[in-house]
């Protein structure tokens, strides 16, 4: 799976992009993924709305943050998160 996560946050946005497999899923608690590549070792956890979740197109993804290459990942999700309001 490969992520893609935008936070609108007070001071701009900030984008991140990262990949992994999923390693479990609930209808309440969501999409849970194990990270690969620069984030190997953590978890992380999507909504559980699967109309985010896309097939991915064959091919070779570069992620900008770390160059990493993802390569024919399975499908694709971005979402974006907004800070909370005072």
């Amino acid at each position: 799976m490969l992520v893609g996560m935008t936070y609108n946050e007070p001071d701009g946005q900030r984008v991140e992009q990262f990949f992994g497999t999923v390693i479990a899923t609930d209808e309440a608690e969501g999409v849970t993924l194990s990270l690969d590549g620069s984030r190997s070792g953590e978890t992380f956890r999507l909504p559980p709305d699967l109309r985010a979740f896309y097939p991915a197109k064959p091919g070779s993804y570069r992620l900008r943050g770390t160059g990493a290459v993802v390569i024919d990942p399975d499908f694709t999700t971005t979402w974006e998160r907004n800070a909370p309001q005072n």
